[in-house]
């Protein structure tokens, strides 16, 4: 597993299982404590590692809860031919990301870090959502083409308002009911507020 920005300060010996056992860790504290109680100290002895094998992987928490957090992402697969089905998947892909516990309990904290940090925030926010935006794009300019979605519809907005609905709706209003969520959220999308 590599860490935020896919690099690792690696030593000569390596254990999956300390990766695996501090990001099980750092998860099981952010439910626990939230954000601002869950420190590295507190990783290590959740883990049974010393702080040094810790700092030979993420140079900070929030290296450590990024990536205990998101998964690795890559630009989604397949043709794009179903905008429909496209930005209903994104929604529930939004949805079930940010509804983890862990999740709700660390973005809040993760956000604010990182938004006090040009650096950070390009490496663990810009950086491994480029390749999602540019395929988001790419499909939204071939379905406009093909006349399937009218012009002038920004991805970059789209993403925002399908990621920035599932933060805000798990994280700060607390929503329980993922499911329904991600069906208003795809609806709202795809069908808009005004009636035809």
């Amino acid at each position: 597993m590599t860490g935020a920005g896919g690099q690792h300060r690696l030593g000569p010996q390596r254990n999956a299982a300390i990766d695996t056992a501090v990001l099980d860790a750092t998860r099981e504290l952010l439910i626990e404590r939230g954000y601002s109680g869950t420190s590295i100290d507190a990783i290590a002895r959740r883990a049974g590692v010393g702080r040094p094998a810790i700092y030979r992987r993420w140079p900070s928490k929030a290296h450590i809860v990024h990536d205990a957090i998101y998964p690795r992402l890559t630009r989604p697969e397949g043709s794009g031919g179903d905008v429909e089905e496209d930005i209903a998947l994104l929604a529930a892909g939004a949805v079930e990301l940010f509804g983890s516990p862990a999740t709700r309990a660390a973005v809040p904290g993760l956000m604010s870090e990182t938004r006090g940090d040009p650096e950070l925030h390009d490496l663990l926010v810009d950086q491994p959502l480029a390749g999602v935006r540019d395929e988001l794009r790419r499909r939204l300019d071939e379905a406009i083409a093909d006349g399937r979605v009218r012009s002038g519809i920004d991805s970059d907005t789209l993403l925002d308002v399908i990621a920035g609905t599932a933060i805000f709706a798990l994280s700060v209003r607390d929503v329980d009911d993922q499911h329904r969520l991600a069906e208003s959220l795809a609806d709202l999308l795809l069908h808009g507020v005004l009636a035809d």
